[in-house]
């Protein structure tokens, strides 16, 4: 039976940057139909308005469905389908395995260091299996997996504390071409990660060449972010052409206080480097990042929220500099006694990711940790943030732009096929969300809270949320129909 549904009297930002237009979208099973306006009058053959299902949108606004580029979700997307987090704030697109980490291709029952990042899930040798979990999981949002160049060292060798030898780059390159030819979009890394910053440029190249072989994008979590963030990033950049490869530069950032308003250097050097080269990057509207306890990020001067912590949970949401003062030590002390654990660091100035998010080459991910117990507010408010403060509050960029950063332009870049511009035809991830009101609730006080203004969200046509709703009963309206998304055509790999 064909399930129509009617979005009228919006305002359709059409993800392509331009102005929007009033006017009604239409969608029919899994893809759209029609947009324009007076839809309801000029209806397909066969389908009359009483078989519609229509949804009044005066006064708000019909985009595509938001794209996080940049996620750890691979593990949460099939133990928590709902994926409630992001449905929320829009997103119907998740792009996992960044940061040099994915759970395919391993398989390890107790994972280590950077990999507890996405919790305990490392049961797929393949991109296939993962595949079949996800099919078999039935997640809310769609799934763009890109495979780690840390997981794949993690499959491949047996001392990560050093380079590659030429048999263990042989393997991992065999096994990443399998993968490629499975499905997946891409190879990211995240050479600030202890078991990766022992791999030279040439060690990621040869493995970007297999990804150029096959179409896919190359993401990274660069060197450094800080004193050597320009060495970094000619690194990156060298090695994506090098190999023939787009290159996405991950949570583009210039962090701590010695480099503070160093995007005025790293910005116009991407402007260069995007002369001879594919190049773009993601951003998070936030000045704290999130990621592992680690003492080397601890200077005594930022601040730094405790996220989790395996042997005090007790200090959860808590600062270093308190829990050190409780128990009569240095940061770096106190760090070490928390270990494992994660956290938000401060990093970054406010100034610097203005400018980053207003450059014409950046895209919108959140990345946000799933598994904290204490997480990022990025995990529940990255993009409505983006709406509120950077658009409405701030006016950095108009609304289109904003929504061009969220979906167009990330669907562009990660090469998801007929996503993220609502054209007749392209599937139907759409959302609903009323200009005015959008904003984020999250906060690094209270992480866990759903944003307001996305009023509606549908997933390749399935209606997937609606704002007011407790999860629970989202959670009974959801047909759940995110897919795995192939490389190139964006299809189901099931």
């Amino acid at each position: 039976m064909t399930r129509a549904t009617l979005l009228e009297n919006g305002l359709l930002v059409d993800g392509s940057g331009a102005p929007g237009q009033p006017g009604d979208l239409l969608l029919v099973d899994d893809r759209i139909a029609a947009v324009g306006p007076g839809l309801r009058h000029r209806l397909p053959q066969g389908l009359a308005i009483a078989d519609v299902q229509v949804h009044d949108c005066t006064g708000l606004a019909i985009t595509p469905g938001f794209i996080d580029v940049h996620t750890h979700d691979d593990a949460i997307v099939l133990n928590a389908p709902g994926m409630f987090p992001k449905l929320s704030q829009g997103i119907t697109t998740v792009v996992t395995g960044n940061c040099g980490l994915s759970v395919a291709p391993f398989v390890v029952e107790e994972p280590q260091g950077a990999l507890t990042l996405l919790g305990n899930s490392f049961k797929y040798p393949s991109v296939d299996t993962y595949a079949g979990a996800v099919a078999e999981a039935q997640p809310a949002v769609n799934v763009a997996p890109l495979i780690g160049h840390t997981t794949l060292r993690y499959a491949c060798m047996k001392d990560l504390s050093r380079p590659a030898t030429a048999d263990e780059v042989a393997a991992m390159c065999a096994l990443l071409e399998q993968c490629m030819a499975q499905g997946a979009i891409g190879m990211s890394s995240g050479l600030f990660y202890a078991e990766a910053m022992p791999a030279p440029a040439a060690e990621v190249t040869a493995l970007a060449r297999v990804v150029a072989r096959h179409g896919g994008i190359y993401a990274t979590h660069m060197r450094s972010e800080m004193a050597e963030i320009l060495e970094a990033m000619h690194e990156a950049s060298d090695c994506a052409f090098e190999a023939g490869v787009p290159l996405v530069i991950s949570h583009h950032k210039c962090a701590g206080p010695d480099n503070w308003g160093r995007t005025r250097e790293t910005l116009p050097l991407i402007d260069t480097l995007a002369k001879r080269q594919d190049i773009a990057m993601d951003v998070y509207p936030y000045v704290a990042g999130s990621t592992v306890l680690r003492e080397d990020l601890v200077d005594g001067v930022i601040d730094v929220l405790l996220s989790w912590s395996t042997p005090h949970p007790e200090m959860m949401g808590r600062t270093l500099a308190s829990i050190a003062e409780e128990w009569g030590v240095d940061q770096k002390t106190a760090c070490r006694r928390l270990q494992p654990g994660g956290a938000c660091y401060f990093q970054m100035h406010e100034d610097d990711v203005k400018r980053v998010i207003a450059h014409p080459l950046s895209m919108i991910g959140s990345d946000g940790l799933p598994h904290d117990r204490h997480p990022h507010p990025r995990l529940w408010g990255a993009f409505p943030r983006v709406l509120a403060r950077y658009w409405r509050e701030q006016n950095l960029f108009p609304l289109e732009t904003a929504i061009y950063k969220m979906t167009g332009l990330s669907a562009r870049n990660f090469r998801l096929h007929q996503r993220g511009q609502l054209q007749p035809g392209w599937h139907a991830d759409v959302v609903v969300l009323d200009p005015a009101r959008v904003r984020d609730v999250a906060t690094y006080q209270d992480p866990i809270a759903v944003s307001e203004g996305i009023e509606k969200v549908f997933v390749n046509g399935e209606l997937a949320y609606v704002a007011g709703n407790a999860e629970a009963a989202n959670a009974k309206l959801q047909a759940r129909a995110g897919r795995l998304l192939k490389r190139h055509t964006a299809q189901s790999l099931t």
